[in-house]
């Protein structure tokens, strides 16, 4: 059907303005952090809340304030689960994937990208995005929690600290367990 009534177009955006300045209400005294980078974590509780927000403006059956409530409870579980996880390591790895060492002193770690479903021109397109034309001015490549692939270049007498939270350090790294 093409067009029922003018009263549906009307509720469609007055819910819909409504609906949009609630979520926008909550996701901003929410803090920062809901809006961050996603992980899988992330990922999942903003399709809820684009589900949420398709059903409130589209649904006859959902009053705004239910679907209002319901933007609040999925922010106020994602700000709960991240506050725990700021706090709590059994909680951060319950719900963030571990950063994974994807190549390490130039060398490509072949098992852990199996394991990370990347293959070799997603890090050397990652490697040139950084402005980098070798892999042997590279130290490592990691691929971040939330999907992203970050370039750390070699440098003279620096350390290692920024990989230390980062799978596949066994033995220094330098050995690919395929």
């Amino acid at each position: 059907m093409f067009f029922e009534s003018w009263a549906g177009l009307v509720r469609v955006i007055v819910v819909g303005a409504l609906a949009y300045a609630a979520l926008i209400a909550l996701l901003r005294t929410s803090g920062k952090r809901t809006l961050s980078k996603m992980n899988a974590f992330d990922f999942v509780v903003t399709v809820a809340l684009g589900s949420t927000l398709a059903t409130v403006l589209l649904s006859k059956d959902v009053p705004l304030a239910e679907g209002m409530l319901a933007f609040a409870v999925l922010i106020l579980l994602q700000f709960a689960i991240t506050w725990l996880s700021v706090r709590s390591a059994r909680v951060s790895r319950l719900v963030k994937s571990e950063p994974a060492l994807l190549l390490r002193h130039g060398q490509f770690l072949h098992g852990a990208m199996r394991r990370e479903r990347v293959n070799e021109e997603e890090v050397r397109a990652a490697v040139r995005n950084s402005g980098r034309g070798s892999l042997s001015e590279i130290e490592a490549v990691v691929l971040e929690t939330d999907g992203s692939l970050s370039v750390i270049g070699r440098s003279d007498g620096g350390s290692d600290s920024a990989l230390t939270d980062v799978g596949g350090q066994e033995g220094g790294g330098a050995k690919d367990e395929a």
